[in-house]
C-alpha cells in the first residue's frame, strides 16, 4: 500500500505531515470510542466530582503537603478510563512507529515516537497498578513519583536511540 502512495516523491516534511495527520485522526477516533464505551459511567460527573475533591494531604514520611483527592478510591471509573487512554495511545504509538519505519522517517522522529511509546505504556502500567488496583493516599503519591520516573525513562530511551543512530 505504501508503494502505491509513491513515498519517493514525497519530501520528508510531507511524509512527516502525513504521519501526523494519521496520528491525529486515530487519536480523535480513540477519544470518541472511549467516551462512547464509558458513557454509562457518568464520566463527566465523575470528572467534575474528582476535580472538586482535592485537599492538601501530607506525603507519608515527609513534612510536605500536596494536593490529592480526599478519597482516591472513589474514582476507579476515571482511573479505568485513564488506563484505557494511556494503553490506547501506547498502541497507537506502536502503529506510528511502524509507519515511520516503513516511510523511512528521520531518526529524530523515530526516537521521539519511541519516547512517546515508552511513556504511554509505562503510564498505563502505573495507572492500573497504583490507581485502579489499590488506591490509598500513599499510593496516590507513589503513582506520581512513578510518572516522573517513567518520564525520565522515556527520555533515556530516546537518547539511546539517537546515540545508536549516531554511531551506526
Amino acid at each position: 500500500m505504501l508503494k502505491d502512495l509513491n513515498m519517493q516523491a514525497l519530501t520528508d516534511k510531507k511524509r512527516d505531515g502525513l504521519v501526523t495527520v494519521v496520528f491525529v485522526g486515530l487519536f480523535f477516533i480513540m477519544l470518541a470510542v472511549l467516551y462512547y464505551i464509558n458513557l454509562s459511567n457518568n464520566l463527566w460527573g465523575s470528572f467534575y466530582t474528582f476535580l472538586n475533591s482535592f485537599v492538601l494531604s501530607n506525603i507519608p514520611g515527609t513534612g510536605l503537603s500536596l494536593p490529592a483527592p480526599a478519597n482516591p478510591a472513589n474514582y476507579t471509573v476515571l482511573y479505568n478510563v485513564a488506563f484505557e487512554f494511556c494503553l490506547g495511545i501506547g498502541i497507537l504509538e506502536m502503529g506510528i512507529l511502524a509507519l515511520r519505519i516503513a516511510m523511512r522517517s528521520p531518526l529524530p522522529r523515530k526516537a521521539e515516537t519511541i519516547e512517546n511509546l515508552v511513556f504511554w505504556l509505562g503510564a498505563s502500567y502505573l495507572v492500573i497498578t497504583y490507581l485502579v488496583d489499590m488506591t490509598i493516599m500513599s499510593e496516590w503519591f507513589v503513582f506520581w513519583a512513578g510518572m516522573i520516573l517513567i518520564g525520565g525513562l522515556a527520555l533515556v530511551a530516546r537518547g539511546f536511540v539517537l546515540l545508536a543512530g549516531r554511531n551506526s
